[in-house]
């Protein structure tokens, strides 16, 4: 089969995260057979699953969460009974150098000894004039922080280390279609992760409505968009709690999840498939209704009674209710419109080739959202590959892929938060439940084109010494590479300088 360079480079960026570097052959691999390269990784037995050690299920991490409050709440318990006890003593000495001494001697009352004051007159340092303070050691990191960098570091490993990477994207899409946000709270940055593997890895190439499910049942989305609030006004716990809907679920339902703001629904269907999804929850430290950090259906919170949803009637069938209504959502006509062009703006342009979008639709509507399927024919449509490549990397699109070139397995994330933060993608933290922007106008600004050359001469200052960037270009774009690209990198003046242009090439840069 003959080799082609244009094919391999736009398997390996379009599809994927960029060819590795190192021993890998990833290029000459892709240019033998672009589709079956992008393709292989697709027919691999439970090829987005994570299992890495030390990650657990989330109930573990909402007891966890649930521990170490309880934990904080009784040392600042503990803490304010010894400034009180302090408080104490320190009231008692004054009111005896008061009594003992001579009356023009004693202190004025409100001029007692604080004891802050007490304590600090009496510490070692107070006894050394002229003593710098001592550099506090730093602060160990609690039980979320070190989860939330373990979950980090192995989704991250799991990309850099993927062949072609394109099952690895497909997980991004999907947990950023779907996203809920790390900075809501300890229970949200605890649960990132977890959410990631549990509710979206398991159904990438699975069914879109069995995806759904696992996604608006899991307690990490539950929290995020605070359904656990929501009780049905006359239901038995809203009457009692004086409690009402909280929409903000089924709002994002329809309209990010699933049929989109243009999807022909109605304020009346947002406020009907909140009540059919009252009672929907997670179990708290407590475990009343079931064990902590699970979902629960509470079904003294579910609002009793038919509802209307779409021009379709669904009976009170309690939990299975709010099941029924998102299983037609997910096969509605305008949920395949809206997630096949999704897909393909993410994958091809910004402005979705038509003729792709209604392919990808029309197998999404004949298999019954088979995401499998639909992925296969956006691999196999020449549209896909005959596009220019005029999408810009997204920033954890980019720093992956600078790692793969690289050759270089993450073993800390931090570099990586750190860059995302500064680039404006932080991991699992969007600012809202629609997620990060997925257009060029949201990444190819002129700030952070100049972030992103920052990231890059950082990087270079760390390892050019020991990397080629011409043979690292070769091993990005091999023959793909533009004249302009290798005579810019081998006229730079130094290897540094040429490996930070490298990084910011159309060659690396576009996808």
């Amino acid at each position: 089969m003959a080799r082609d360079p244009q094919g391999a480079h736009i398997a390996l960026n379009r599809f994927g995260f960029g060819a590795r570097g190192g021993a890998a052959s990833d290029f000459s691999s892709a240019a033998s057979d672009p589709r079956g390269f992008v393709k292989a990784e697709l027919g691999r037995p439970n090829a987005a699953l994570l299992d890495a050690p030390g990650l657990q299920p989330s109930p573990a991490l909402a007891q966890a969460v649930f521990d170490y409050q309880h934990d904080i709440k009784q040392q600042r318990e503990a803490a304010a009974k010894t400034a009180q006890a302090m408080a104490a003593v320190a009231d008692d000495l004054t009111k005896g150098m008061r009594k003992d001494l001579p009356k023009e001697l004693a202190p004025e009352p409100g001029l007692e000894m604080k004891p802050d004051a007490a304590t600090s007159m009496t510490s070692p340092d107070a006894m050394q004039p002229n003593t710098p303070p001592r550099k506090e050691p730093p602060k160990p990191l609690n039980i979320i922080q070190k989860t939330f960098r373990a979950e980090a570091l192995a989704r991250l490993q799991r990309a850099t280390m993927a062949e072609s990477g394109f099952v690895e994207r497909l997980v991004t899409f999907w947990s950023n279609h779907f996203c809920t946000s790390a900075s809501k709270g300890e229970l949200a940055r605890m649960w990132s992760g977890a959410f990631e593997r549990e509710a979206i890895r398991p159904h990438v190439l699975g069914n879109f409505s069995d995806m759904l499910r696992a996604v608006e049942q899991h307690p990490a989305m539950l929290f995020f968009l605070d359904n656990q609030r929501s009780f049905g006004p006359l239901s038995r716990a809203g009457q009692n709690r004086k409690r009402g809907l909280n929409e903000n679920l089924a709002r994002e339902i329809m309209e990010l999840h699933t049929l989109g703001v243009n999807g022909g629904y109605t304020q009346d269907d947002v406020t009907s498939l909140a009540r059919i999804i009252t009672g929907w929850t997670f179990a708290g430290r407590d475990g009343k209704i079931a064990p902590p950090g699970t979902f629960a259906f509470f079904a003294n919170a579910h609002e009793p009674g038919p509802q209307k949803l779409l021009g379709k009637v669904y009976e009170d069938t309690g939990l299975a209710q709010g099941e029924a209504a998102l299983a037609d959502i997910a096969r509605h006509p305008a949920t395949a419109k809206f997630i096949a062009t999704k897909f393909v703006r993410h994958f091809v342009a910004d402005d979705p080739p038509p003729a792709l979008v209604a392919k990808l639709e029309s197998t999404f509507k004949k298999t019954g959202g088979d995401l499998r399927a639909m992925t296969l024919a956006l691999a196999d449509a020449d549209e896909a590959w005959r596009a220019p490549m005029t999408k810009i990397r997204m920033p954890y699109e980019y720093l992956v892929a600078a790692g793969r070139m690289m050759g270089r397995i993450p073993e800390d994330p931090q570099r990586y938060l750190g860059g995302l933060n500064v680039l404006g993608q932080p991991l699992w933290a969007p600012a809202g439940p629609n997620g990060f922007a997925d257009t060029n106008a949201a990444w190819a600004a002129p700030e952070g084109l100049k972030l992103r050359l920052d990231i890059a001469s950082q990087i270079s200052s760390r390892i050019a010494d020991s990397i080629d960037p011409r043979a690292l270009l070769d091993v990005v774009a091999g023959e793909a590479a533009s004249v302009e690209t290798r005579q810019t990198v081998e006229r730079a003046e130094s290897r540094q300088q040429a490996f930070a242009l490298l990084l910011m090439s159309p060659e690396f840069q576009r996808r």
